[in-house]
């Protein structure tokens, strides 16, 4: 951990900066979960903005 101190005595802490790395493309069986994901979610959304409707 990096500190410091001002000339008041007080110090000041700074957190540790993590590594930068970059993201790798996924692969076509992590597509294929993502597009099921989003048509379940797809699926909850319009159940229940139907449901919303039909109470109201």
């Amino acid at each position: 951990m990096y500190t410091t101190t001002n000339e008041d005595g007080i110090l000041n802490n700074y957190a540790a900066e993590p590594k930068v790395y970059c993201a790798e493309y996924p692969a076509i069986w992590e597509q294929r979960k993502y597009i099921l994901q989003g048509l379940f979610a797809t699926l909850i959304v319009t159940a229940l903005a139907l449901v919303g409707f039909s109470v109201s």
